[in-house]
């Protein structure tokens, strides 16, 4: 099971695109990082390890690999980290699909429709 759960890591990528396509200013960059902020550490290393699976620096099988590095690489604020790399949505969706999550399945559950 994931540290993090699949609705979380959905509303980063749904937050991510809209970073991605707003224009600068518009608060999209200080929401997706007062939510990556307010994380806990193993959340933050899974959302990093989802990623990196997305990215292929590593594969889905090396999920707790993944996980490990990330908590004992973690010098700078995940959310700094994060939002630097381009693509992170993509990046995110691809990991979670790596891992058998359908990202669409989670962004329901993040957002479900009445």
């Amino acid at each position: 099971m994931l540290p993090i759960s699949p609705a979380k890591v959905a509303h980063v990528i749904v937050r991510a695109r809209k970073f991605d396509a707003d224009l600068p200013g518009s608060g999209q960059g200080r929401e997706l990082r007062a939510f990556i902020a307010a994380l806990n550490e193993e959340e933050q290393a899974a959302l990093t390890a989802i990623m990196w699976i997305g990215r292929e620096t590593f594969d889905a099988s090396e999920f707790d690999e993944a996980f490990n590095t990330a908590r004992a690489e973690a010098t700078a604020p995940t959310e700094d980290y994060l939002m630097g790399v381009p693509m992170l949505a993509d990046y995110l969706e691809d990991g979670l699909s790596a891992l058998g999550i359908d990202p669409e399945d989670a962004e329901e559950e993040a957002y479900p429709t009445v």
